[in-house]
């Protein structure tokens, strides 16, 4: 019996695959694959013709008894459109019944969209919380997430561009003003990485329509607050953010944020003192 081989590929950069993979993907008897197509363009340009087949969520049952035919004969490398197999896609499928059978499995380290995510998010990386694909449906949406309003840990998620504005605003709503991270197109060209509070971050992409392939990384909730702050504390740092050249509106968001005050009480000091300021 040959060894399933769970080979991560390119997320974006095909210059981001290890000499081990590529090394298996040579050697082994066939690659079972989440696209063929993608994984075409990638075996192309490395000059790599090994046997190709098809391996994806509508025909994960009826390739199951090819697969493991092949195994019986070889090793078979699983990989997926793009990144890692076996995180939000059937490939873990393939894996469980790879174990069950007795047959070994050797997953190798690789790319991903999850960790470069975090780290280049800012927010906290030690302990995180992976929730694979956000929910569709408003309602299921908001139940997760309410689910999670008290969870310490930074949460990441995958979500599509079309969604990307709807759920920013399930999480200001529901989670409140949280620090957010959206990680898009990463190790491709136009990778950016847009942080900052989600009031904020939503504003942008409301003025700047998403596209590709988001990561979502959101802050976990914050420490019990401590007592609200007094009206001099208020006052002199949202002072000190205005007067850097903060925008009134973020400025206040952040401050209200930190202090417990409601949002519009602090508008209104920042207000009054912007227009002091110009008299």
């Amino acid at each position: 019996m040959g060894t399933l081989y769970v080979v991560p590929t390119p997320i974006g950069n095909l210059e981001d695959i290890t000499l081990r993979a590529l090394r298996l993907l040579r050697e082994v008897s066939l690659i079972a694959a989440e696209d063929t197509r993608t994984t075409r363009v990638l075996l192309d340009h490395y000059d790599i013709g090994t046997p190709l087949t098809s391996y994806h969520e509508f025909n994960k049952l009826a390739k199951l008894d090819a697969i493991f035919e092949a195994l019986a004969a070889g090793d078979v490398a699983l990989v997926s459109d793009a990144g890692t197999p076996g995180l939000s896609d059937p490939g873990y499928e393939l894996i469980g019944a790879a174990i069950r059978r007795g047959v070994r499995v050797e997953p190798l380290p690789g790319a991903n969209a999850i960790l470069p995510a975090l780290v280049g998010s800012g927010l906290p990386t030690d302990s995180f919380i992976y929730l694979g694909f956000l929910p569709r449906k408003t309602k299921a949406l908001r139940e997760v997430l309410l689910s999670l309003a008290d969870e310490p840990r930074t949460l990441v998620a995958y979500e599509s561009p079309n969604r990307l504005l709807d759920t920013l605003a399930a999480i200001a709503d529901v989670l409140g003003e949280r620090e957010v991270c959206v990680a898009r197109e990463l190790s491709k060209k136009f990778e950016e990485f847009r942080r900052g509070t989600v009031g904020d971050v939503l504003e942008h992409f409301r003025q700047n329509a998403p596209r590709g392939e988001i990561t979502l990384v959101i802050g976990g909730s914050a420490p019990v607050a401590e007592a609200a702050w007094d009206e001099t504390r208020v006052r002199s740092v949202l002072y000190a953010r205005l007067d850097a050249g903060e925008p009134l509106a973020q400025a206040a968001r952040a401050v209200a944020g930190l202090s417990g005050w409601p949002r519009r009480d602090v508008y209104a000091l920042g207000s009054a003192y912007r227009d002091s300021d110009r008299r």
